[in-house]
């Protein structure tokens, strides 16, 4: 059976002496937790949440990973270094990246063939914009970026990815997709996949809601039948607000 998941995305926040409290708070109130638990922590933090999760249920993420083993790429992370860090999951594709730092589809689907050829585990996001869905596109848009991220990937790659939908009109705005409007959209995912798989492997694909999910709509939303989880930003920043939406 597939376990839920639920992934604290950080985004660019926390030095090294907040990463080791908040995870030191964190850690007791989700040891009881039935879903899978990450926190996708900034590259900087990554040693130091190492370090801070040790014998604890909690998973370590990075945020982005390179295409390349290595090479000329300023400012970049290759898998293998994710790797010596003991980093399990990695986020790609996140808006944030696509709307501020010239993501693509395309690039995307290298750096997901990056990261799953490493061994690491890829959080791929996919969604649309608010212009796009009041045109009625957003199921247009969220099969587009499926198939392009998972472009050349087989049937054991899809084994190492996770899905997570976010409306990008969602995110950091303080509002929320109904749980049945998130339903409906992951069902599209899911169909897409499964189109490109067959029915058992988008059956065992883990799809996450990534729109602003907190302790208030958490229960909500993981009890639709599609959603298998959360990519959760401003909730994961404090302990007993995260920890709320993984003891769901």
């Amino acid at each position: 059976m597939k376990r839920d998941i639920i992934a604290g995305n950080w985004k660019m926040n926390k030095t090294n002496a907040e990463t080791k409290e908040l995870i030191k708070e964190l850690a007791p109130l989700v040891k009881d937790a039935k879903c899978e638990v990450v926190v996708c922590v900034p590259f900087t933090d990554l040693d130091t949440a190492r370090r801070a999760i040790r014998g604890t249920n909690i998973k370590l993420g990075a945020q982005n990973v390179h295409w390349a083993p290595k090479g000329a790429y300023t400012g970049e992370i290759s898998a293998e270094m994710l790797k010596e860090l003991k980093v399990e999951y990695v986020i790609i594709g996140h808006s944030e990246r696509r709307q501020y730092f010239g993501e693509t589809d395309a690039s995307v689907n290298a750096r997901t063939k990056a990261a799953i050829n490493a061994g690491l585990k890829a959080i791929v996001c996919v969604g649309e914009l608010l212009e796009e869905r009041e045109a009625g596109k957003t199921a247009e848009v969220v099969v587009r970026q499926v198939n392009g991220a998972l472009q050349g990937i087989d049937k054991s790659g899809l084994k190492k990815i996770v899905i997570a939908y976010e409306p990008v009109w969602a995110i950091g705005t303080g509002r929320t997709a109904t749980a049945k409007d998130a339903n409906d959209t992951i069902a599209i995912i899911r169909k897409a996949v499964r189109k490109l798989y067959g029915k058992t492997a988008a059956r065992a694909l883990r799809i996450q809601y990534g729109g602003s999910m907190n302790a208030k709509n958490a229960s909500e939303l993981m009890a639709m039948p599609e959603i298998d989880g959360g990519l959760i930003g401003g909730a994961s920043l404090k302990a007993e607000d995260f920890a709320k939406v993984v003891n769901y």
